[in-house]
């Protein structure tokens, strides 16, 4: 009985050892271990609603993360901080918890991550939002964070005004039949 809890005791040290007890990688280890790249910016579409006209966008980030290291990168979570150019507070952010796709191997390319803001800025159309001089300049900053480490700045860009939502197109209006007798 006591070589069985001895044995039980050993392999959760070791699966703890294994697990839990990985040194989280310095900000300079993982900004050295990956590269950003693809990257885009531009607004896109979180509400849409013809009658009454009314649209919603949101700022976006998407990119893509080439493993730069000789062992598959796993475990790596995303936030995207957005905010106006002259405005001190942040207009929201975007996250996600893992990678999409699972791993990167060596020397790979991750699929597109997009990060979206969950805040956005309201109009009538898109027509609307090209003309009107309330449409600021918009900042995002791109955090990574992996295996228990800190989230860390891994840059910084202007949201481009490209809207990558395109409005349905209206149809004529329907001729009104004729009533007639006979």
């Amino acid at each position: 009985m006591l070589l069985v809890k001895t044995l039980i005791i050993t392999i959760f040290i070791v699966a703890f050892i294994q697990t839990g007890c990985q040194k989280a990688p310095s900000p300079e280890e993982l900004k050295a271990s990956l590269e950003i790249v693809d990257v885009e910016t531009k607004w896109v579409k979180k509400y849409y609603q013809p009658w009454p006209s009314k649209l919603t966008l949101v700022p976006a980030i998407s990119f893509r993360i080439k493993n730069l290291t000789e062992k598959a990168i796993r475990h790596m979570s995303f936030e995207a901080v957005f905010r106006f150019i002259d405005d001190t507070e942040t207009l929201g952010e975007g996250f996600l918890p893992g990678l999409p796709g699972g791993s990167i191997p060596p020397g790979e390319i991750s699929d597109v991550i997009l990060l979206k803001c969950r805040l956005g800025v309201e109009g009538k159309s898109i027509n609307h939002f090209r003309n009107s001089p309330h449409w600021k300049t918009a900042l995002v900053k791109l955090f990574i964070r992996s295996k228990g480490s800190r989230f860390i700045l891994i840059g910084e860009w202007e949201v481009s005004r490209k809207i990558d939502f395109k409005e349905p197109e209206s149809y004529p209006p329907k001729k009104e039949k004729k009533l007639t007798s006979y």
